[in-house]
């Protein structure tokens, strides 16, 4: 039986020394550590995240996706700025780039906006990296226009679904509705040609269920994400700070899933109320550890940076 470590004990070290800069870097910037339940009544409810079911006390329970959602109780009971690291959970995530259980960094800002926030992850990076390294950053609609020529503002279903055809073999684009068109050739088109460090922010609000809305146009939402070479860093945006608003989301959310043959998710109730005591203006990023890591050290399966992964 083969019961030693996937990555090497250099490897290994790394990481713990990947988690003591970040740590300083946090502690330097004035922002606490915080830590909160891995196994909650409830659950991110967007359509794209699938969450493991779990059951205690024959109640049903949820291993988190991401702390964010006890993370925001505490912005709302008065906590400041914050952060996490911390193991999160995903049904289905397999491969190269891919767990089903993975570390996670995030933290919010008080105070900050999604482009705030980017700068800060600029600095961030900055520190880590023991070498040059260089960030640009496109919104989401630039992107498809530079990379596909698309104007996807423009484009019906029915020609994105052609384009989603043409462009990624077997993409049965035809049980596919627009938003989940982008994401295809988003992942399986763009992303290839991507190089370096790079931001898109800017993405329509269908895609950002807990973002707030851009003030000078309701269709986008305050949204960004990180790639490195194409693969995904970090997700974050400009905190969605209204109770109404988030439940009408959460509803919508699971409309989606209904329609896909999802399994419900229940709405975080306590999230609401905490949203209906006061969110502070700020804004939020999960960064994957994992993932950040093998950029780092230069590899190319998140095999390599895991201890086990059974």
């Amino acid at each position: 039986m083969d019961w030693q470590p996937l990555a090497s004990l250099q490897v290994i070290r790394q990481r713990a020394r990947l988690y003591q800069q970040v740590r300083a870097f946090f502690q330097d910037r004035g922002c606490l550590e915080v830590e909160t339940p891995l196994l909650l009544p409830a659950t991110n409810n967007d359509a794209n995240t699938h969450s493991i079911e779990v059951y205690r006390q024959r109640a049903r329970h949820f291993l988190q996706t991401s702390p964010e959602f006890t993370m925001k109780r505490l912005l709302a009971a008065g906590s400041d700025s914050i952060y996490q690291i911390c193991h999160a959970f995903r049904e289905g995530e397999t491969g190269n780039r891919h767990n089903s259980e993975f570390s996670l960094l995030e933290w919010y800002r008080i105070g900050f906006d999604y482009h705030q926030l980017m700068d800060e992850i600029e600095l961030l990076l900055r520190s880590l990296e023991q070498r040059e390294c260089t960030f640009t950053r496109i919104t989401y609609h630039q992107l498809f226009r530079h990379h596909l020529e698309l104007d996807i503002d423009k484009i019906s279903l029915t020609d994105l679904r052609q384009v989603c055809d043409d462009r990624v073999e077997g993409s049965q684009a035809l049980d596919l509705d627009f938003n989940q068109c982008l994401d295809l050739l988003l992942g399986m088109v763009i992303t290839s040609t991507m190089r370096g460090y790079q931001f898109v922010y800017d993405y329509p609000i269908a895609q950002a269920s807990l973002a707030r809305a851009k003030a000078e146009d309701a269709n986008l939402a305050e949204r960004f994400e990180l790639f490195h070479d194409g693969l995904e860093l970090a997700n974050g945006f400009s905190e969605l700070t209204d109770a109404g608003q988030q439940r009408a989301r959460f509803e919508a959310d699971n409309a989606m899933r209904k329609v896909r043959g999802l399994p419900l998710y229940p709405i975080d109730e306590k999230l609401l109320a905490a949203l209906e005591a006061g969110l502070p203006e700020c804004a939020g990023v999960a960064m994957g550890l994992d993932r950040l890591l093998m950029v780092l050290l230069d590899l190319d399966s998140i095999e390599q940076v895991l201890s086990f992964t059974d």
